[in-house]
Parts: C-alpha cells; sequence; structure tokens
C-alpha cells in the first residue's frame, strides 16, 4: 500500500501562483511516476502533469508553460509549480503514484480556486 499526503491549495487570484506538494510512504518502489490530476466540477478527471524517477515529465497541452512538475526522490515528494494561474484552472487537484504495472494510488485531493 501506499498513501500519499497533499497540500498546498487554496484560493488565489487569476495571474496568481501555488505550489502543490504530495509525500508518499508506505511499499514505495524505485521505479515509478508521481504526478498531478485534477478534476473540475461536472468534468472528469484529468491528467496535469506526471513524472517518472529518472525525470521524465508529462504535461497537458493546457498547462504547458506555466506549470512545472518536479519531484524530490529521497523525500518520495513530488511538487507541482502553478504559476500564471487562470480561473480554468479551478478544480480539485489530485496526487498519483504509480508503476509501470501495478494499482494507482491516490491522494485525498486538494481545492485550487482561481477567482478575482
Amino acid at each position: 500500500q501506499v498513501q500519499l499526503v497533499e497540500s498546498g491549495g487554496g484560493l488565489v487570484q487569476p495571474g496568481g501562483s501555488l505550489r502543490l506538494s504530495c509525500a508518499a510512504s508506505g511499499r514505495i518502489f524505485s521505479i515509478n511516476a508521481m504526478g498531478w490530476y485534477r478534476q473540475a466540477p461536472g468534468k472528469q478527471r484529468e491528467l496535469v502533469a506526471d513524472i517518472t524517477n529518472s525525470g521524465s515529465t508529462t504535461y497537458a497541452d493546457s498547462v504547458k508553460g506555466r506549470f512545472t512538475v518536479s519531484r524530490d526522490n529521497a523525500k518520495n515528494t513530488v511538487y507541482l509549480q502553478m504559476n500564471s494561474l487562470k480561473p480554468e484552472d479551478t478544480a480539485d487537484y489530485y496526487c498519483n503514484y504509480h508503476r509501470p504495472t501495478g494499482p494507482n494510488y491516490w491522494g485525498q485531493g486538494t481545492q485550487v480556486t482561481v477567482s478575482s
């Protein structure tokens, strides 16, 4: 089992920045990927950004150039730096951990609201 604990959500004005953090604990394997998904009201959960243990990243087109995903393997922690936030970024953000084979693990979610 893997446990994920997120932090860093909140209310921010358009154009502002937020940084999300997610710490993983439990049965962590060295080869894995961690990342962030989001779900807005009435919409499906979608990938925001993902990073492997070797540093390979994937981003949704809608966040490229504004969001940066990073990780600290020694701390089993993944970060999402969100800049130039827009109202359409408003959603619940979920941390994800997975391996090439095996189940997905999810955090409890943290709310991000972009509004003036």
